[in-house]
């Protein structure tokens, strides 16, 4: 009789590699996340003040007073929260829908199309806080100081009329609020091509992983480009759809004005607990709106059996 086997198997192995490769994350999510949370949540229902005198934090317990001036009291927490969500409503459909025309743009074969995907992938390098501060500081340079330029004088400026494109698609016979959307999309086209890097790139790395040989075989058998999107394309990207729309709705969230609200209580006001109590509101509206989203989208969701 043959002896037992000493060592690990593969599974293990291939469990022990797992539980390594996340092991940065825990510990981030540990160390950092967590803590900052129950932290968060400890000053949102205290008065914390900084006292020199003691060195430190001074924390005085006023139950629910933070929540009630959040919601109740301050002029413009819930009307920016409120249009926050209606900007996610709006944003996250069409950062996927652009996010994926252009992947599957980029995923075809012709010149220079690495320095095309390097473009696209630009406006995530520009959104870092350095640059974006040069640019707000260039744009005040050249506009004499008025840094927030309306959208009309913006589209004046560049040459794009509403108005022609309103009466262009109105000969269409297309519906008002269908045009009232595709116009304000347009206006919204810089926004949506900013936020939209990393999402390409997901879908772009979905595009290269469909087997091409799924796609030989629907034109051997006379499938349409319509067909074939709807029945190869679509479902084989559809469990990364779900990806980037959690990333965006979390991208969104975190570049809110309700999070710049909050921000600005902590590090300008020094109102720790009402910081505190803002952000966590904000934070479990965000939370439920996203999980209703994933519940959505994860209804169309096709994953590969393998």
């Amino acid at each position: 009789m043959t002896g037992e086997r000493k060592g690990l198997t593969m599974r293990k192995k291939q469990a022990i590699a797992g539980y390594l490769f996340i092991l940065p994350f825990l510990i981030g999510l540990v160390g950092f996340f967590l803590l900052n949370m129950v932290q968060a949540v400890i000053y949102s229902f205290n008065d914390v003040r900084i006292v020199p005198e003691v060195g430190g934090l001074v924390m005085d317990g006023v139950g629910l007073e933070n929540f009630q001036f959040v919601l109740f009291q301050h002029g413009t927490f819930n009307r920016e929260l409120i249009e926050s969500l209606i900007d996610m409503v709006w944003y996250v459909p069409l950062i996927i829908f652009f996010s994926l025309f252009m992947a599957m743009i980029l995923n075809r074969h012709f010149i220079g199309r690495s320095f095309v995907r390097m473009i696209f992938f630009v406006p995530v390098i520009m959104a870092t806080p350095a640059i974006l501060t040069a640019l707000e500081l260039s744009m005040s340079m050249m506009m004499g100081g008025r840094t927030n330029v309306p959208p009309d004088v913006m589209a004046e400026m560049a040459g794009f009329s509403p108005e022609a494109i309103t009466f262009i698609l109105g000969d269409f016979g297309l519906p008002d609020d269908l045009v009232g959307f595709i116009v304000d999309s347009i206006f919204r086209l810089n926004e949506i091509l900013r936020m939209s890097g990393v999402q390409i790139l997901i879908f772009l790395a979905a595009l290269q992983a469909i087997p091409a040989e799924m796609y030989e075989v629907a034109q051997i058998e006379g499938a349409t480009g319509y067909e074939t999107f709807w029945k190869i394309t679509f479902p084989m990207v559809s469990p990364l759809i779900l990806t980037n729309v959690v990333y965006t709705i979390v991208d969104l969230y975190s570049h809110s004005p309700v999070v710049e609200t909050a921000t600005s209580f902590f590090f300008e006001m020094q109102q720790f607990g009402i910081s505190s109590a803002m952000s966590i509101v904000s934070g479990l509206v965000a939370c439920m709106f996203l999980l209703l989203v994933g519940w959505i989208v994860s209804k169309y969701v096709f994953y590969v059996n393998g």
